[in-house]
């Protein structure tokens, strides 16, 4: 396409804007509205899935090995644990470190349990890490049926509850974002629509001096991505200041220990190009999907 006709398409777009007045200020506040509350769940949804798989990483599995097992049968244990597919690191824990472990825990009552220094009661133990937290239980179920297990430990009721909460949680923030997008494409399609029908004759005369369909087709798609980006400004600057100011604000709950906010820069900065290519995507398809129906060409 000529550097004179993209220009003549961009000139037409915007004085199509300005002429449409408040169509094209309802378009854009309707497409403003919706990004502001897909930047919204899309700026949720990434940290509380930075704070889940921070969470899973977190997930181990602890193997008890039988107290009558000696130092070959561990070792061959250790070697039996690796081969699991599954398993990304195997660590060995002594009774003694679990014994020390188990006395910083306690706290205030730890005292009772330095009795137990002379004498340990405690088993050794394998610490095992999965390639993927999803895979805990399954390796827990495998490790259960090798000899010289006495014991395997997961928090089984805990972790299973946390994957179903986090699958979940995935699952409709990302329906809704899909929601809001199909929604704020609706509202342009329409505003195009009623464009396109408010100038049918204009396109009627163009097409008998002989305008191609991509010539008439243009400006609205131009027009279309316009009100995308118009609609994606005030989004972008709440994101760009709110997350800076939340940023800001959170360290007093990060006491709590598993709030952790993906830091601002690069975070922000890509969240607010994502917000403009999904607006400019929705003003573009909204076009798309009127000029079809309605231009017939």
């Amino acid at each position: 396409m000529k550097a004179r006709t993209v220009k003549r398409h961009l000139r037409e777009s915007i004085k199509n804007l300005f002429r449409n007045g408040w169509m094209t200020v309802a378009s854009a506040g309707a497409v403003t509205v919706t990004l502001v509350l897909v930047g919204a769940f899309l700026a949720l949804m990434l940290n509380l899935n930075q704070m889940a798989s921070k969470i899973e990483d977190d997930v181990v599995i602890k193997a008890l090995i039988d107290t009558t097992a000696d130092d070959d049968q561990i070792k061959e244990l250790r070697d039996e644990i690796s081969a699991i597919s599954e398993v990304e690191t195997v660590l060995f824990s002594s009774k003694d470190e679990e014994l020390q472990n188990l006395i910083e825990g306690m706290g205030e009552a730890s005292d009772t349990w330095q009795l137990f220094d002379q004498e340990n009661p405690l088993n050794h133990a394998y610490i095992i890490k999965a390639k993927d937290p999803q895979n805990t239980e399954a390796i827990a179920e495998k490790i259960k049926n090798l000899n010289y297990v006495e014991q395997v430990n997961f928090g089984q009721e805990v972790v299973q509850n946390l994957f179903k909460f986090n699958n979940y949680a995935r699952t409709i923030g990302l329906a809704l974002i899909i929601g809001l997008v199909l929604t704020a494409i609706f509202l342009i399609s329409n505003t195009i629509k009623l464009t396109i029908m408010a100038r049918s004759k204009e396109i009627g005369i163009m097409k008998l001096v002989g305008a191609t369909n991509g010539f008439i087709r243009w400006p609205f798609f131009i027009e279309g991505m316009l009100l995308g980006i118009l609609g994606s400004i005030i989004p972008i600057v709440g994101i760009l200041v709110g997350y800076k100011f939340l940023e800001s604000s959170i360290s007093e709950i990060s006491a709590i220990g598993f709030v952790d906010l993906l830091p601002y820069n690069p975070f922000a900065w890509q969240l607010s190009f994502i917000i403009l290519g999904i607006g400019a995507l929705i003003g573009i398809w909204g076009s798309v999907m009127s000029v079809r129906k309605f231009l017939k060409v």
